[in-house]
């Protein structure tokens, strides 16, 4: 068994109360838009990190990491991109991931908006843990964890922090 953090969108600032959420995970997964190598740095420092690189990301981010993650955990095939879109209306680049190597678990960040959707029609689940940083639309910052124990995903857990715009 596997509990994952997963976070996105930080845009160049990380919570220290994410630190304190994430203590029990064995890996953190972030979906793109880290905003700086620091947040990158901070959280390698701390568990072992996954993760793609999103459209506000420069050079040394994009060459850390992919566009697009493909790997197993446990009996679970996942997929993180940063621009997936959701159920019904998915971006072309992961309507080609579906046509070629369907995962179990998809994981995307970029709207800033918490999803967890299961999706009938391609048998997947797909996750987007909202934005954690302070940049953007968003008024509450989120992230989530769960734990992964075959092929079997359970005690989805969100964080929430109301964020201060001025």
């Amino acid at each position: 068994m596997k509990q994952i953090g997963v976070l996105s969108d930080t845009h160049g600032y990380l919570n220290p109360a994410l630190f304190k959420f994430f203590e029990n995970c064995d890996e953190i997964w972030h979906a793109g838009d880290w905003g700086s190598i620091e947040i990158v740095n901070k959280l390698k420092d701390f568990k072992p990190l996954k993760g793609v690189y999103g459209n506000i990301d420069g050079h040394e981010i994009r060459t850390e990491f992919p566009e697009v993650l493909k790997f197993r955990v446990e009996d679970l095939k996942v997929c993180i991109l940063h621009i997936g879109g959701y159920p019904g209306s998915y971006s072309p680049a992961f309507k080609t991931i579906l046509t070629q190597n369907k995962p179990d678990l998809m994981i995307c960040g970029h709207s800033h908006i918490l999803k967890v959707i299961r999706d009938q029609k391609n048998n997947l689940m797909h996750f987007n843990p909202g934005a954690a940083g302070n940049d953007g639309f968003h008024k509450v910052s989120t992230a989530i964890r769960f734990k992964i124990e075959g092929n079997k995903m359970s005690a989805l857990e969100v964080w929430e922090q109301k964020r201060n715009i001025c």
